[in-house]
């Protein structure tokens, strides 16, 4: 018998374990413990959720001075993600984790919450939510995806690798927002004042070189690693130089950190306060500014979430190498319908809609292929409810570089795409420059699209855009006008 032999023997035994067999460890190339190093660096590079939502949700008024408080979202923000995580990995078997969508929070505290009260504005997140698990149950949202043509496919991809990428070089502090009262039109600049002057970007500029350099020797661990490594070199700085946070008694420190404050924990964790679970109004909304306003709030909602979904689905998908000759993932009616609950789940909780988040490419880029790395992921989150102090050891800054790290690894997908046909080049140019440049992956998406259209009609091919694809784009164009649309109804 040759060597080689008794290695496929012992493949072929592995593989009939239950566990490999359910997930498709052997099957998509992976093993149990790259599965457990990419959930791991999943929670890591996504665990900043748990206190940013709560920085944009709570100490918001809303339409009758009622605010949310801060640790009750940290702890429901958690919950959700922990429970959304582990259902989407054990049933759609996808390496994607959940956590509330960056942006539709935004737009919940900053524009719905100041026409209705906190609990109408989640009861609209509920039937948003509903509608998407609707769609895609009937099948509507996957024909919607299937029509998108595979250049656009392409671009979503590495738009949101450069969306993921801006992410990380501004929450380092590695790229920032020029004051209104530099007088300049210049929107964003290196460090501060041009230079990298604070200890966290050098933090997050070791993190990346580091991570950087084992990603190219192909260092199993090379990100979570990276990640660790930056932790503990703020962990000293923070001991030695005492920096302290990026804001103090709601005055701007530009030289603190910008979330986590990297310092050994003072307590293992406390009892976590879940009294916003349930605290919604489903018609509420409805009744206090009428149906047509409420209608248009749940219709934003609804795009909103549905293409950063849908986007997020066929990057990490490629990324992972799991799509199929048209660029679509597996399981994508059964993932889309549990993204859907994800919806109503952040609403219910009060923590808003929940979503596939972008940071799990990082995952993805330690090797994650199965939903077995999803469950690791959610328990994190779930400990997380208990534990805060531990997570918060992790500052932003040495998670940021992971996310330019896969950032870069995303952009390889830019290769699929056909710029020598400039009606296929311009709209996938913009949906790539729009992600980063707008903050936002549905306002790409939708750019994409509406380019696409215009432009295969007046270059004589419009009987080649497919229906559904004419039925968003004019969806994306009453989104991009909804707030003269909304002043023209009211």
């Amino acid at each position: 018998m040759s060597n080689d032999e008794p290695q496929a023997a012992e493949k072929i035994a592995v593989s009939k374990n239950g566990l490999d067999r359910y997930f498709r460890i052997t099957e998509r190339g992976s093993t149990v413990g790259r599965e457990m190093r990419g959930g791991l660096v999943s929670f890591f590079s996504m665990a900043y959720i748990i206190l940013l939502n709560p920085l944009i949700l709570g100490g918001t008024p809303d339409v009758e001075g009622n605010t949310l408080s801060i640790p009750e979202i940290a702890a429901v923000t958690a919950l959700t993600a922990g429970v959304m995580t582990i259902a989407f990995g054990a049933i759609a078997r996808l390496p994607f984790a959940f956590a509330t969508g960056l942006g539709i929070n935004s737009l919940v505290a900053v524009t719905i919450v100041q026409e209705v009260t906190w609990a109408e504005a989640m009861g609209l997140i509920v039937i948003e939510g509903i509608i998407i698990v609707i769609l895609a149950i009937t099948g509507l949202r996957s024909a919607i995806f299937n029509a998108i043509p595979a250049d656009l496919k392409a671009a979503i991809t590495v738009g949101i690798g450069l969306f993921i990428a801006m992410v990380g070089f501004v929450d380092s502090g590695f790229v920032r927002r020029v004051p209104d009262a530099a007088g300049t039109t210049v929107p964003v600049g290196l460090g501060i004042d041009g230079s990298i002057a604070s200890w966290p970007t050098a933090v997050f500029c070791f993190g990346l070189l580091l991570c950087g350099v084992l990603v190219a020797r192909g260092v199993r661990g090379g990100i979570l690693i990276g990640i660790v490594s930056a932790t503990v070199l703020a962990i000293v700085i923070e001991a030695i130089a005492k920096i302290g946070p990026s804001f103090v008694d709601g005055e701007a420190v530009p030289e603190g950190w910008s979330l986590a404050v990297p310092t050994l924990p003072e307590s293992l964790g406390a009892l976590p306060n879940l009294s916003l679970i349930g605290n919604i109004d489903l018609i509420g909304a409805f009744t206090r500014i009428g149906p047509l306003s409420a209608g248009l709030f749940v219709f934003t909602l609804l795009l909103a979430n549905f293409f950063d979904a849908m986007g997020t689905f066929t990057g990490l998908s490629r990324e992972a190498e799991l799509t199929d000759a048209d660029g679509n993932p597996p399981n994508m009616k059964t993932a889309l319908v549990i993204e859907g609950f994800g919806a109503v789940a952040g609403g219910l909780t009060s923590s808003s809609s929940n979503t596939v988040f972008l940071e799990s490419a990082t995952g993805i880029a330690e090797g994650a292929r199965t939903g077995l790395a999803n469950l690791l992921t959610g328990a994190l989150f779930l400990a997380a409810v208990f534990f805060t102090p531990v997570y918060e050891v992790v500052p932003v800054e040495a998670a940021g570089a992971a996310l330019v790290i896969v950032g870069a690894l995303m952009l390889g997908q830019i290769t699929n795409i056909d710029f020598s046909k400039y009606y296929i080049a311009l709209p996938a140019f913009l949906t790539i420059v729009a992600m980063p440049f707008t903050y936002s992956i549905a306002n790409g998406i939708g750019v994409g699209f509406v380019s696409w259209v215009v432009l295969a009609v007046f270059t004589g091919r419009a009987k080649t855009v497919h229906p559904l694809l004419w039925v968003v784009a004019i969806l994306f164009v009453a989104y991009f006008a909804i707030d003269p649309i909304t002043a023209a109804l009211s």
